[in-house]
């Protein structure tokens, strides 16, 4: 006679209701036991904690999200991840709001500048707040979402005639030290290559640059579009080396495009960067230092960043009204083999790397 085997009914999750039966508490107890902050005593916190071990139970934070209304959930929206800037900004996004109860939910958009699919997808998901570090949206996506009441940031990407909370690098300081750099590097033909022509970023870094040259008698540096992307920086490096007046010094508006530049001068010219022509990029991405490129770079104080940002979050979920709070931190230039080293300024700092400072405020 064959045995028809059946299937054991499926155990449930254990439920916080599970638990306070078992620990003979309340079931709000259990809750506050928790939530980060809340009151309860160590006595009944042992209890839970024995009983939820027992029971194996995991807290539901959505179900919490429902009572709280707070799902500490953060989204983050970056163009893309092949730009080494970025892997290293959402890292630490994701390493400090752990530290003080928040969970990171990564958005790419892949440069679309379109804000209705991204802010469809956006208000899907019960975020608390939300972080613009993507240079091909608007501020009009961020006021959007402040209007369906999630609090927003942005990151590396400012806008001065829109009231939404920004921080940045200092991008007219830092291109405007390059360029004094370069100058007293003795380099005499400048080219830019820029990102996109509706970023802030790249558009503060160009005109810090040039203002810089032009200042000085120099004139207006060649100038090519990279848009912000390696096959983009290729193309425009190949047309600034064929010139008939090939640029002795390239400033790109990032370290992505700056490392393509490096590429081509090295590959396809047979140039060697620090001696026939200086490279330099803006923002030290973790890749800029490592041997095989040995990328000079204004740096972007990251670490700082990521800190103000996490705090206005913070500060605007607590109430606080941060309409029109614009930020810019300064960063540094760091020297390496890239770029033609100047006479004087040039410094090694306590951690050892060389930092070119300008006798004269530029």
């Amino acid at each position: 006679m064959t045995r028809i085997k059946t299937k054991k009914p499926r155990r449930r999750p254990a439920t916080a209701l599970d638990v306070a039966r078992l620990a003979g508490i309340s079931r709000s107890a259990v809750s506050r036991t928790y939530t980060e902050g809340a009151s309860v005593s160590p006595v009944t916190r042992n209890k839970v904690l024995a009983a939820a071990k027992t029971l194996k139970y995991r807290p539901n934070l959505f179900a919490r999200a429902l009572i709280t209304q707070r799902s500490n959930i953060v989204g983050l929206a970056v163009s893309g991840l092949d730009n080494q800037f970025y892997p290293e900004v959402v890292q630490r996004f994701s390493e400090e709001f752990a530290k003080v109860g928040y969970r990171l939910l990564l958005f790419v958009t892949h440069g679309s500048a379109g804000p209705d699919p991204l802010l469809d997808e956006l208000l899907k998901y019960r975020l608390d707040a939300l972080i613009l570090a993507s240079s091909s949206v608007s501020s009009g996506l961020a006021e959007s979402c402040r209007q369906a009441g999630v609090p927003v940031i942005m990151y590396n990407n400012v806008n001065p005639r829109s009231d939404v909370p920004s921080i940045a690098a200092t991008n007219r300081l830092g291109s405007r030290t390059v360029a004094a750099f370069l100058v007293a590097g003795g380099h005499r033909r400048f080219a830019y290559i820029a990102g996109f022509k509706a970023d802030s970023s790249s558009f503060e870094r160009e005109r810090g640059f040039s203002s810089y040259l032009v200042k000085q008698g120099l004139g207006l540096p060649a100038r090519a579009e990279g848009q912000f992307s390696f096959d983009g920086a290729i193309h425009a490096t190949r047309s600034l080396l064929k010139s008939p007046k090939r640029p002795d010094a390239i400033f790109c508006a990032n370290d992505h495009m700056a490392l393509a530049a490096l590429q081509v001068a090295r590959c396809e010219f047979g140039l060697s960067p620090g001696k026939d022509l200086s490279i330099v990029g803006f923002d030290n991405a973790p890749i800029s230092a490592w041997p095989n490129f040995q990328l000079t770079t204004y740096s972007q104080p990251t670490e700082r960043m990521v800190a103000r940002a996490i705090s206005l979050i913070r500060e605007s979920l607590a109430g606080k009204a941060l309409r029109g709070v614009h930020e810019e931190l300064p960063g540094e230039l760091l020297v390496r083999s890239s770029a033609r080293l100047p006479t004087t300024g040039v410094v090694r700092s306590p951690t050892g790397t060389l930092i070119w400072t300008p006798k004269t405020r530029v």
